[in-house]
Formats: structure tokens, C-alpha cells, sequence
């Protein structure tokens, strides 16, 4: 059985305490995030959360033509199911792997006990759903008052915070179904970003070259959502004592 990566873990479980973290342990599995994989839908009760390790997810609203954009992203920084602590068992919007990877899942019935605790578990996980929230409102004013180009570049920023390279693979035409915009800006946004010297984009891969250039290029709502996940939760700085069992499937 591999021992857990320090950098291939998730942030809240490795920040609870050992014993907290012990009663977990039984429950948690090591569940492969295939690119592409539906979490949850829109209106369907969960029966499981998940702690992404080195997957990414994204939470989409989905309108009823079709058209979707995102409204938040989730990572190695939190968790993908906060309604079923909350109490609200389902959501109006879908959760999609957007960057391939493993996650620990965890039976929405464990999280909840494990929540009702009122321990460190429910501490960290109110905490993480205010930078969440903070990360919600943030995109929509971002999405209504900044340019292509800056929204672009903050949602690079975000993913590269959640990611352990600088490369993303991804198409023009998920990014732009991410941010709700036509594929012919997408491009555009690229493509200045690529002639400033800041990314490279071949098929289906982005590359960043100048991480500090993106953060200088976008609007200030990346700052805002990062300067709270910093302020709310800490990054962890000792991995749990021992590793969940691995599935080969979801």
C-alpha cells in the first residue's frame, strides 16, 4: 500500500487531528477522478463526498438549454459535497473533473456523524464553505465586470493552486463551457496570453511560463478568493499517520 504523497493529499483531512483523523481513516477510499467524471447532478441527492488529492472539480450551473458555466472550483484545498453537511442533500449544480487525479471518498452518512460531532471535522469544513462561498461570489462579479482576458487568467491561477506542474490539460472548448463564453474568445484570451509570453497552448495542453505575469494580468478577485483560503485555512503541515485503502474503480 503506497504511502500518502506529501504533495497528493487533501488539505483538510491532513489538518484534522490524529485522533480525529483515526476515526476516518476506516471509512476513507483512494477512488481514481477519471477527466470528464459527473460527480453529482443537478437535484440528485448525494451519497458521497469526496477530498480530492490531485484531481480538480468543477461546479457548474447548468442552464436548461444546455449552456453552463462554472461557479466555483475545488481541489487538494477542500471537499466536493458541502450539502450534505449543510443539510441540503441535493444542489442545483453539477459537479465535473476538470483536471484528472484521485480523490478520498467518503459516505455522505460517515461525513455527516463525523460533521454533528461538532469537533475540529465541523471547524474545518464551516470554514473551508465560507472560502467557498467567498470563491462563488467572486466568479460573479468577476463573469459581469472583468474582461475575457483577466477572467482567463484567474481561472489559470486557481487551477495552478490546486495542481503540482505547471501544465494543464485542457481544450479551448471546456475552458470556454467552464467560463460560460463562446470558444472564439477563449482563443483570443490564449493567444494574447501566449504572445505576452506568459502560457503556451498546443493541442489541448497549456503550459505556464510566467506565473507571476498571470497574477499581474488578472483583475483582483484571484487575490481575493486566494488571500481568504490562506486566511481561513492553513496549509497543513503534517500529512495523517496512515493511508485509506485503494480501489481500482469509483
Amino acid at each position: 500500500m503506497p504511502a500518502r504523497s506529501a504533495t497528493h493529499r487533501n488539505h483538510l483531512l491532513a489538518a484534522l487531528p490524529p485522533e480525529d483523523y483515526a476515526q476516518l481513516l476506516p471509512h476513507l477510499e483512494l477512488v481514481p477522478m477519471p477527466l470528464g467524471e459527473v460527480l453529482y447532478e443537478s437535484g440528485v441527492p448525494m451519497r458521497h463526498a469526496y477530498f480530492p488529492t490531485s484531481a480538480i472539480v468543477s461546479l457548474l450551473y447548468v442552464m436548461e438549454d444546455g449552456a453552463s458555466a462554472e461557479i466555483a472550483v475545488v481541489g487538494n484545498e477542500g471537499i466536493v459535497g458541502i450539502s450534505l453537511f449543510m443539510g441540503g442533500e441535493t444542489t442545483p449544480s453539477r459537479a465535473v473533473v476538470q483536471s484528472a487525479g484521485e480523490a478520498y471518498r467518503l459516505q455522505g452518512n460517515i461525513l455527516k456523524r463525523s460533521f454533528h460531532q461538532a469537533g475540529a471535522m465541523q471547524r474545518q469544513l464551516l470554514r473551508y464553505t465560507q472560502a467557498l462561498l467567498t470563491q462563488m461570489a467572486q466568479t460573479a462579479v468577476c463573469n459581469r465586470h472583468h474582461s475575457l482576458d483577466q477572467q482567463l487568467c484567474r481561472w489559470l491561477l486557481l487551477s495552478l493552486d490546486r495542481l503540482t506542474s505547471n501544465e494543464l490539460v485542457m481544450t479551448q472548448e471546456l475552458i470556454a463551457n467552464m467560463l460560460g463564453v463562446r470558444r472564439e474568445g477563449v482563443s483570443q484570451a490564449a493567444t494574447s496570453l501566449q504572445q505576452a509570453g506568459l502560457i503556451t497552448y498546443r493541442r489541448g495542453h497549456i503550459t505556464v511560463l510566467d506565473r507571476a505575469g498571470l497574477e499581474v494580468r488578472a483583475c483582483e478577485c484571484y487575490a481575493v478568493v486566494r488571500n481568504e483560503y490562506d486566511r481561513l485555512l492553513p496549509a497543513a503541515a503534517i500529512a495523517a499517520p496512515a493511508t485509506p485503502s485503494r480501489l481500482s474503480g469509483g
